[in-house]
């Protein structure tokens, strides 16, 4: 199929060259733009001339109407579709036969690998994403992060970048210390893990029970700062508490990941990392990079870039969050040097990410061009806002669990418990479903409430509804290994079979996905892959409703549909794993 387009597109250009005044650069086929007609009506390609326009000094429905002899007397174009010149465009009527033919051989035979690309072969990408604290478990608002940052990177790969999904756990500071007060207040010696208690869930308890305590204890707040001194100097008992709490919160979050089908391949850690940025800071000081205030305090002048200026190291040489991330980056690419660095991280911090990559540049580090922020807006309740130390956040585990007890429920009330086999298991997933779907299908760097009951519709634009549709499609696969399916297993997959109009728009809809991969990973825009979903499964309901699969007029229609009914399915397996949502063969 592709090679039917490159075709088209090397005539178009080389008729365009001889078109040109003599001394002209030739026209190459990178620079013929290529949509799809908004009407199939008016063809299958459309190639828009408004950019040849100055250089021919001709309109650009001149332009095609002078095209059009040049492209029909070619030879190379014969058998490879009709065209036709409309307004400034030149479109094209693909021969549906030979194109159904190439897009159906082409999505079964490569199957699990359809839809992967080669475009970003030899690419270097690392990802981070999640950046909890230890002080609490995961919340909505991770949830989003994460399913962005997985999502990115596994849409990433398939558009054949070497991805590495990295983490960076912030385990130290005074809201790690306050967990560790509330602790030695109200902890009585518990340990969570030996009372069946979640432990980051516990560990987030001890945050709020500060928050509640500070409120009538004013010095709290005081004595917090003083643990965190101690911890900076190393006080053992101190550091004991912190190892302890840091590790049963990072045991629960990991459960919360695995749960999610989140993974990294490496974590980093704010207490191995925020000395190497002090170590920077004063190198730059030496070298007249930065300045120091009477206090001993360090800065970085900012008006060049529009702000003011920025603190960096304390007066009394404790770092701020800033010289973590300058270390942090100079650490990763020493040890995966990468061509980008996604940064999936809030909206609320584009400030930071753009005085980071300015102090980068003015450091000296070449790379500091491959840095790049993916800002994404704050994902919130009907009811408001969230506050961890109020104890009013979501936490990530409740909300799935509560999607999955929603989703048994309807599982329950349409007596489906025996056909789906582990109605838990399938629950779970269909949870996983909506929660990401629905997380994924906002623009990423606009704000969104999440609403859990529509999320969880099988109706409309959501996650359950994609699954179902390939419950669907994997139940009429089952059914043409027996007795229904004969007709079909006795004919002949014939594509030029496939003629009408719903047939040929769902297979110019399976063809794009390899495109919506690539311009997804481009973008960074995980919300292309659940849009492409959304139209798949509306296209196929379509075909399922008009077009007779198992039991259509005779044996070779029966097997064409069926074959076509395949590659949707490959399909639909495919996207679904790049936006998180678990495919399911019985529903």
């Amino acid at each position: 199929m592709n090679d039917i387009r490159l075709l088209w597109k090397e005539s178009i250009a080389r008729a365009l060259t001889s078109m040109q005044p003599e001394g002209a650069e030739a026209v190459t086929a990178e620079r013929i733009a290529m949509e799809t007609p908004p009407d199939p009506t008016l063809g299958d390609l459309g190639f828009p001339l408004f950019s040849f326009a100055k250089v021919l000094r001709s309109a650009p429905a001149k332009i095609a109407t002078e095209l059009l002899p040049k492209l029909q007397a070619d030879s190379a174009l014969k058998g490879k579709g009709e065209v036709k010149a409309v307004g400034p465009y030149i479109n094209v009527f693909l021969p549906k036969g030979e194109t159904a033919a190439q897009i159906l051989n082409a999505i079964i035979s490569g199957n699990e690998n359809y839809g992967k690309t080669t475009t970003l072969a030899g690419k270097k990408i690392m990802v981070e994403f999640s950046s909890p604290n230890t002080n609490k478990p995961l919340h909505l608002g991770h949830l989003r992060n994460d399913a962005i940052g997985e999502s990115l990177s596994r849409i990433l790969q398939f558009s054949g970048a070497d991805v590495y999904k990295t983490n960076i756990i912030n385990d130290r500071g005074v809201h790690i210390c306050k967990s560790m007060l509330a602790y030695k207040l109200f902890g009585n010696g518990i340990d969570p893990v030996k009372e069946g208690i979640k432990p980051d869930k516990f560990v987030g308890d001890m945050y709020v029970q500060f928050h509640k305590y500070s409120k009538d204890h004013p010095e709290a707040e005081d004595d917090a700062q003083e643990m965190l001194r101690k911890w900076e100097a190393g006080d053992p008992e101190t550091m004991q508490l912190w190892k302890t709490m840091n590790g049963w919160a990072l045991q629960g979050i990991q459960q919360t990941y695995s749960r999610t089908g989140v993974s990294f391949d490496k974590l980093f850690f704010e207490s191995d990392v925020f000395r190497k940025g002090r170590d920077e800071i004063m190198e730059g000081l030496k070298k007249g990079i930065f300045y120091k205030d009477e206090d001993g305090s360090i800065w970085v002048d900012l008006k060049s870039i529009g702000f003011e200026k920025k603190l960096l190291l304390r007066g009394d040489g404790t770092s701020v969050y800033i010289t973590q991330d300058i270390g942090l980056a100079i650490t990763r690419h020493g040890e995966w040097p990468f061509d980008k660095l996604i940064y999936v991280v809030g909206n609320e911090q584009i400030y930071h990410f753009k005085v980071l990559f300015y102090i980068m540049k003015l450091l000296g580090y070449d790379w500091y061009t491959g840095l790049y922020h993916l800002a994404y807006g704050m994902v919130n309740l009907p009811e408001g806002k969230m506050k961890s130390r109020e104890g009013t956040v979501v936490d990530a585990d409740d909300l799935i669990t509560e999607l999955k007890n929603s989703a048994l429920k309807e599982i329950a009330s349409k007596g489906r418990e025996d056909a789906v086999g582990n109605p838990e298991e399938v629950a779970e997933k269909v949870a996983l479903g909506a929660l990401h779907y629905f997380l994924l299908q906002v623009d990423t760097i606009k704000d969104m409430l999440f609403n859990a009951s529509e999320s969880l519709s099988f109706n409309g634009n959501t996650g359950p509804y994609i699954q179902y549709m390939g419950a669907r499609i994997s139940s009429i696969l089952r059914k043409a290994d027996t007795e229904e399916g004969k007709k079909a297993k006795t004919g002949v997959c014939k594509p030029e079979l496939l003629s009408s109009d719903i047939e040929w728009e769902l297979l110019k809809k399976l063809e794009e996905f390899p495109a919506q991969v690539d311009k997804a990973a481009a973008q960074y825009a995980p919300m292309l892959i659940t849009s492409y979903l959304y139209d798949l499964c509306k296209l196929f309901s379509r075909f399922y409703h008009d077009c007779p699969i198992l039991g259509a007029e005779n044996a070779d229609v029966a097997a064409t549909r069926l074959a076509l009914a395949k590659a949707v399915y490959i399909v639909l397996k495919n996207a679904t794993g790049l936006v998180i949502v678990p495919f399911l063969e019985v529903m």
